[in-house]
Protein backbone atom coordinates (compact mmCIF):
# COMPACT_ATOMS: atom_id res chain seq x y z
CA UNK A 1 0.00 0.00 0.00
CA UNK A 2 2.14 2.93 1.24
CA UNK A 3 5.91 2.64 1.14
CA UNK A 4 8.84 4.99 0.86
CA UNK A 5 10.03 8.36 2.08
CA UNK A 6 9.25 11.58 0.21
CA UNK A 7 10.31 15.15 0.89
CA UNK A 8 7.88 17.95 0.06
CA UNK A 9 7.02 21.49 1.05
CA UNK A 10 3.74 22.91 2.23
CA UNK A 11 2.48 25.75 0.07
CA UNK A 12 1.32 29.10 1.49
CA UNK A 13 -2.26 27.86 1.76
CA UNK A 14 -1.21 24.87 3.89
CA UNK A 15 -1.55 22.25 1.16
CA UNK A 16 0.65 19.18 0.81
CA UNK A 17 1.22 17.31 -2.45
CA UNK A 18 0.63 13.60 -1.94
CA UNK A 19 3.31 11.43 -3.62
CA UNK A 20 2.25 10.25 -7.08
CA UNK A 21 2.66 6.56 -6.13
CA UNK A 22 0.10 7.08 -3.36
CA UNK A 23 -2.26 8.91 -5.71
CA UNK A 24 -1.94 6.03 -8.20
CA UNK A 25 -3.03 3.69 -5.40
CA UNK A 26 -6.01 5.97 -4.64
CA UNK A 27 -7.10 5.87 -8.29
CA UNK A 28 -6.63 2.12 -8.61
CA UNK A 29 -8.76 1.41 -5.53
CA UNK A 30 -11.20 4.32 -5.96
CA UNK A 31 -10.15 5.98 -2.71
CA UNK A 32 -11.56 9.45 -2.33
CA UNK A 33 -11.61 10.12 1.41
CA UNK A 34 -8.66 10.18 3.74
CA UNK A 35 -8.53 10.72 7.48
CA UNK A 36 -5.73 12.68 9.11
CA UNK A 37 -5.21 12.71 12.85
CA UNK A 38 -2.63 13.20 15.55
CA UNK A 39 -0.09 10.44 15.37
CA UNK A 40 2.51 9.16 17.75
CA UNK A 41 6.07 10.50 18.00
CA UNK A 42 4.98 13.99 16.90
CA UNK A 43 3.75 13.16 13.41
CA UNK A 44 0.38 13.00 11.65
CA UNK A 45 -1.23 9.70 10.68
CA UNK A 46 -3.12 9.51 7.38
CA UNK A 47 -5.50 6.61 6.73
CA UNK A 48 -7.72 5.58 3.83
CA UNK A 49 -11.40 5.44 4.71
CA UNK A 50 -11.39 1.62 4.98
CA UNK A 51 -8.36 1.60 7.28
CA UNK A 52 -9.87 4.41 9.35
CA UNK A 53 -13.16 2.53 9.78
CA UNK A 54 -11.27 -0.59 10.87
CA UNK A 55 -9.21 1.40 13.36
CA UNK A 56 -12.28 3.22 14.63
CA UNK A 57 -14.09 -0.06 15.25
CA UNK A 58 -11.12 -1.47 17.16
CA UNK A 59 -10.69 1.55 19.42
CA UNK A 60 -14.42 2.06 19.92
CA UNK A 61 -14.52 -1.44 21.43
CA UNK A 62 -12.02 -0.45 24.13
CA UNK A 63 -13.51 -0.21 27.62
CA UNK A 64 -14.36 3.44 28.24
CA UNK A 65 -13.99 2.76 31.95
CA UNK A 66 -10.22 2.58 31.47
CA UNK A 67 -8.59 5.97 31.84
CA UNK A 68 -5.86 5.30 29.28
CA UNK A 69 -8.42 4.15 26.69
CA UNK A 70 -10.49 7.32 27.20
CA UNK A 71 -7.45 9.56 26.88
CA UNK A 72 -6.17 7.81 23.78
CA UNK A 73 -9.57 7.87 22.07
CA UNK A 74 -10.11 11.53 22.93
CA UNK A 75 -6.77 12.58 21.51
CA UNK A 76 -6.97 10.38 18.43
CA UNK A 77 -10.56 11.11 17.43
CA UNK A 78 -10.77 14.77 18.46
CA UNK A 79 -7.82 15.44 16.17
CA UNK A 80 -9.26 13.58 13.19
CA UNK A 81 -10.40 15.31 10.03
CA UNK A 82 -11.76 13.88 6.81
CA UNK A 83 -10.00 15.24 3.72
CA UNK A 84 -9.93 14.70 -0.02
CA UNK A 85 -7.21 15.31 -2.57
CA UNK A 86 -7.83 18.16 -4.97
CA UNK A 87 -7.30 17.75 -8.71
CA UNK A 88 -3.57 18.48 -8.32
CA UNK A 89 -3.19 15.72 -5.69
CA UNK A 90 -2.93 18.05 -2.71
CA UNK A 91 -4.50 17.87 0.72
CA UNK A 92 -5.13 20.75 3.11
CA UNK A 93 -3.79 20.28 6.62
CA UNK A 94 -5.65 22.16 9.37
CA UNK A 95 -3.56 24.54 11.45
CA UNK A 96 -4.11 22.63 14.71
CA UNK A 97 -2.64 19.47 13.17
CA UNK A 98 0.33 21.34 11.70
CA UNK A 99 0.90 22.88 15.13
CA UNK A 100 0.70 19.46 16.80
CA UNK A 101 3.38 18.03 14.50
CA UNK A 102 5.42 21.26 14.51
CA UNK A 103 5.07 21.45 10.73
CA UNK A 104 6.10 24.73 9.19
CA UNK A 105 7.21 24.33 5.57
CA UNK A 106 9.45 21.34 4.86
CA UNK A 107 7.91 17.92 5.43
CA UNK A 108 8.64 14.24 4.95
CA UNK A 109 5.88 11.81 4.00
CA UNK A 110 6.66 8.30 5.19
CA UNK A 111 4.78 5.23 3.93
CA UNK A 112 4.07 2.77 6.75
CA UNK A 113 2.13 -0.01 4.99
CA UNK A 114 -1.55 0.64 5.84
CA UNK A 115 -1.08 4.36 6.56
CA UNK A 116 1.30 7.14 5.79
CA UNK A 117 2.72 9.70 8.13
CA UNK A 118 3.47 13.38 7.69
CA UNK A 119 6.43 14.71 9.65
CA UNK A 120 8.16 18.04 9.85
CA UNK A 121 11.48 17.46 8.11
CA UNK A 122 13.35 18.41 11.26
CA UNK A 123 11.37 16.01 13.48
CA UNK A 124 11.75 13.14 10.99
CA UNK A 125 15.50 13.65 10.70
CA UNK A 126 15.82 13.70 14.49
CA UNK A 127 13.63 10.61 14.90
CA UNK A 128 15.45 8.71 12.17
CA UNK A 129 18.88 9.62 13.51
CA UNK A 130 17.94 8.48 17.00
CA UNK A 131 16.27 5.26 15.82
CA UNK A 132 18.42 3.92 12.98
CA UNK A 133 21.20 2.65 15.24
CA UNK A 134 18.83 0.37 17.12
CA UNK A 135 17.09 -1.08 14.04
CA UNK A 136 18.59 -4.55 14.44
CA UNK A 137 17.90 -4.64 18.18
CA UNK A 138 14.30 -3.56 17.66
CA UNK A 139 13.84 -6.18 14.94
CA UNK A 140 15.20 -8.87 17.23
CA UNK A 141 12.94 -7.78 20.10
CA UNK A 142 9.72 -7.65 18.14
CA UNK A 143 10.33 -10.85 16.19
CA UNK A 144 11.21 -12.79 19.36
CA UNK A 145 7.86 -11.70 20.85
CA UNK A 146 6.03 -13.31 17.92
CA UNK A 147 7.50 -16.75 18.51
Amino acid sequence: MFYGEYEHSIDKKGRVIIPSKFRDFFREYHIEKLYVTRGLDKCLFVFTENEWRSLESKYRAMAFTRSDARKFNRLLFSGAVQIECDKQGRILLPKFLKDFADIKREIVIVGVSNRFEIWSKESWNEYYTQSKGSFEEIAENITSQEE
